[in-house]
């Protein structure tokens, strides 16, 4: 009976934590109802983004009680995004202030969109796509340094849910080359509410390609000048533009803000004399690491004149690729 009881008892506690925002309503989703809906969305924006599936469903079953929220209910808010300069639609919710202002979505696949674009697109989140991306403890302990939160026991609960249940199975399926997604799950049907868009930032145009803002240098930029101006730290853009240290820019060069994708928007490149891998990377704003994983190719291996590089498919393993790289 004391078992019992206390077990009673760590499952109100867990109830009152995770779910603070709980709606009263005679057809709340189940916590299994819920993973099932949005496993597909989570594991196409790991293959996608790099985010991964397993940290994507604990964000979201934590931040919205498994879609039972306030929030969740009446914005299709799943990620406790605040507005921060959102132009689109918004919420006024009590949350760590009275009546705080929140991103509205008119479907909860955009919340699971807008949350990849939101950790790409803050510097602060930046390191953690220099993690191992099935290491969910170093993601969930990564968010909560960055300041995704402000409960101090923010990774552990990602932590505990992600174990509960299994969700790193999720990160499996989408290193799965043959695992298959429900169709109406591709990404491409979907679009957040607003994108980072191309625009101005002083005399600077800023383009967007693959969903990835971008500018091109001038004669004399270098990466720390750009870095200076954009108010960005120079290694980011090392990161980004998969550059050396001592990368030396060329004008009309193409310089990445943000992370590069893992795939690009067409099939594939046929190769010209002096291609290389890292000019296709750019040119198609794609990873130079997925672009030698989905050719089979050992990293620094070249491109041939007429060589098919593909650029969409998932082809190859990250066991095969970081066992062939030196």
């Amino acid at each position: 009976m004391q078992q019992l009881f206390t077990g009673i008892l760590k499952k109100l506690a867990f109830f009152l934590l995770v779910l603070p925002g709980l709606a009263a309503s005679q057809e709340s989703m189940t916590l299994n109802e819920y993973i099932e809906t949005y496993k597909y969305i989570a594991i196409q924006e790991m293959r996608e983004a790099g985010v991964p599936a397993s940290i994507k469903l604990a964000q979201a079953i934590l931040e919205s009680g498994f879609g039972n929220s306030e929030l969740a209910i009446n914005a299709n808010n799943h990620f406790g995004i605040k507005c921060h300069g959102w132009p689109g639609m918004t919420y006024y919710y009590d949350d760590d202030e009275p009546q705080e202002c929140f991103r509205k979505y008119t479907d909860p696949i955009q919340s699971f969109l807008d949350h990849t674009e939101f950790l790409l697109t803050r510097p602060w989140y930046a390191p953690l796509f220099d993690l191992q991306i099935t290491d969910y403890k170093a993601w969930a302990h990564g968010l909560k340094e960055a300041g995704y939160a402000t409960n101090p026991r923010y990774a552990q609960i990602l932590i505990r849910l992600i174990e509960e249940h299994q969700l790193y199975r999720f990160d499996q399926k989408a290193l799965d080359e043959h695992y298959v997604l429900a169709e109406q799950y591709q990404r491409e049907d979907f679009s957040p509410e607003t994108t980072h868009a191309a625009g101005q930032t002083g005399t600077r145009t800023i383009g967007s390609y693959n969903r990835i803002n971008y500018v091109i240098a001038k004669d004399g930029d270098t990466v720390q000048s750009i870095a200076r101006e954009l108010d960005m730290r120079p290694r980011q853009i090392i990161s980004y533009n998969d550059f050396e240290n001592n990368h030396q820019l060329e004008p009309g060069q193409r310089v990445f803000l943000q992370p590069k994708r893992r795939r690009g928007k067409v099939p594939y490149h046929i190769a010209k004399q002096g291609d290389s891998m890292f000019r296709i990377s750019q040119q198609y704003g794609i990873r130079i690491e997925n672009l030698y994983r989905r050719n089979d190719m050992q990293y620094g291996m070249e491109p041939e004149p007429g060589q098919k590089i593909r650029l969409r498919g998932y082809e190859g393993s990250f066991i095969d690729y970081f066992w062939r790289r030196p």
